[in-house]
């Protein structure tokens, strides 16, 4: 048959192997036997390799390495649970999507650090007149709240005191504070707008 690969491999003397047996020899240590091996099995597995991954240079690279770990794990094969063939290109396939996620996962962390360290133009003369534009709208709206009201926000915000802080200076129970702070927050929202 044509563009098949047959699961044996010839010899010098011309007798066949069958793969499982180069698999075998290979476990033992015998080079000649996983050199016909690789010769018998490599297009085979780098075509696999190769139609994961795309990229030929790296198709050859995982080629490579399970070629590699066959040589130093032949000793987990087992004829009596399967092929050689299917063994070798379950090694291949493991590696190549390994290849795969370790190539997302390099290009997801280095489109987080770009993103991170893009330096986004920032117009601070049009900041800076928002900034001031709200801070006249919230002065403003502030101005049409019960003096109560105006009193304990303003020491809030803008004096930073806590709300214990505040009942103390303005000698008022607490719970009058937050009331005051709560309705007077809810009456700002609705003067400046703000919905939630």
């Amino acid at each position: 048959m044509l563009g098949c690969v047959v699961d044996v491999a010839e010899q010098p003397g011309g007798h066949a192997r069958a793969l499982e047996d180069l698999l075998l020899a290979t476990a033992a240590g015998d080079r000649d036997a996983f050199s016909l091996l690789y010769d018998a099995t490599a297009a085979r597995v780098f075509g696999l390799v190769r139609r994961l991954l795309v990229d030929a240079a790296q198709a050859e690279e995982v080629t490579q390495d399970v070629f590699l770990e066959a040589w130093q794990t032949a000793a987990r094969f087992d004829p009596e649970r399967g092929a050689a063939i299917p063994w070798l290109l379950t090694l291949a396939h493991r590696r190549a999507v390994d290849r795969v996620r370790a190539s997302q996962s390099s290009r997801d962390r280095d489109l987080k650090v770009g993103i991170r360290d893009l330096d986004v133009p920032v117009d601070d003369v049009a900041e800076a007149a928002e900034i001031a534009i709200e801070h006249e709208r919230v002065a403003e709206a502030l101005t049409s709240l019960p003096a109560a009201q105006r009193e304990c926000i303003s020491l809030a915000y803008y004096g930073g005191c806590t709300q214990s802080e505040i009942a103390t200076r303005l000698d008022v129970p607490l719970g009058t504070v937050k009331t005051r702070l709560r309705d007077g927050m809810i009456r700002l929202r609705d003067l400046l707008g703000v919905t939630t």
